[in-house]
């Protein structure tokens, strides 16, 4: 998936569907879906905000254009503190209900989308997410055995996102970056793209640097936070090394390694001395990096079986418990 920031619709009541289907559609279009497919696309959004009013108390939609080396298509993630559902493998079923309707809204969304999940706890909400394919094809995300997903999203009133990731593979290395422009809006966002750019032709493969190499790169902008963790995979483990406030925690089956950031500003000031730290790779570990747009005491041990699903259901689960919803938010999570 690629760098681009989701935008967020708000489905409060019924007065916010119809700015929500416009606003989905165009993102679409963008996308260049054929007609058919984009009544497809506006019959699962019909479905989705209906859902959030009906059933949620309300909710949002993030919704966003990508691009793989592969494909185009839409992402939508639905989000909302509801009720919850006690067996949502039922309620994908076409003809169930709980209020009295015909029971054919999930089910539909999960015929018309490419792929569909979604993920519910009784007293806690719902997370439901759909992607379409511009010209769908099997696997399609597929990507040799590293699945990585991102949640990008401005902060409220912001056109432009202060926060990017960026996920790099050469044939020993797998990078990935997360990075906070400082502050918020186009500024923040020309940091952040500019530590991007300066990534894609970055040749080293230690954290540290990468680090010093970006620095060099963004001094005309007002500089950021980042952190850079590497999976080598000769030797099997990850290398880490950070700079500010960006959360970056390695989760594995029996045990959660938190890694901590130094003091500084890239692009500004950096520590005369920065180490790489080395944590071992185990399988079913998942490393996973978030801004200061979410409240730093998250957990994902709250979320049970949720390491099942697309690591999506994951970061959008963070987003919804977690997010202050007062600065750009951005959630980049890993898995081999």
């Amino acid at each position: 998936m690629d760098n681009s920031p989701h935008v967020r619709f708000q489905a409060t009541d019924r007065s916010y569907l119809a700015l929500a289907k416009k606003g989905i559609t165009q993102i679409a279009t963008q996308v260049g879906f054929a007609a058919q497919r984009l009544n497809e696309v506006d019959l699962i959004t019909a479905e989705l905000a209906s859902n959030l009013v009906k059933h949620g108390g309300g909710g949002e939609i993030l919704a966003r254009a990508f691009q793989t080396s592969s494909q185009a298509g839409l992402e939508l993630i639905s989000i909302d503190n509801g009720p919850g559902m006690a067996d949502p493998a039922r309620m994908m079923q076409d003809g169930v209900s709980t209020t009295g309707t015909l029971g054919n809204g999930l089910g539909s969304i999960n015929r018309l989308a490419d792929q569909f999940q979604l993920y519910s706890q009784k007293g806690w909400g719902t997370i439901q997410l759909a992607r379409i394919f511009k010209d769908p094809a099997p696997d399609v995300l597929s990507t040799g055995g590293f699945e990585f997903r991102s949640l990008l999203v401005p902060k409220p009133g912001e056109t432009v996102c202060g926060d990017g990731c960026y996920v790099k593979r050469t044939p020993d290395h797998i990078k990935l970056f997360l990075g906070d422009g400082l502050g918020h809006g186009p500024e923040a966002n020309r940091a952040v793209l500019e530590a991007i750019k300066a990534l894609r032709i970055c040749p080293h493969h230690h954290p540290a640097d990468i680090i010093r190499y970006i620095h060099q790169s963004v001094t005309k902008t007002r500089g950021l936070v980042g952190s850079v963790i590497v999976f080598d995979a000769k030797t099997q483990q990850w290398t880490w090394c950070g700079v500010g406030n960006i959360s970056t925690r390695l989760n594995g089956p029996s045990y959660t390694k938190n890694v901590l950031s130094y003091n500084g500003i890239i692009g500004m000031n950096l520590p005369n001395t920065m180490n790489n730290h080395v944590i071992p790779f185990t399988r079913g570990q998942h490393v996973v990096m978030c801004s200061d747009g979410l409240q730093s005491r998250w957990d994902v041990s709250k979320y049970p079986q949720i390491h099942r699903y697309d690591l999506t259901i994951l970061a959008a689960a963070l987003y919804k418990d977690y997010a202050r919803r007062t600065d750009d938010t951005s959630v980049l999570i890993g898995r081999l």
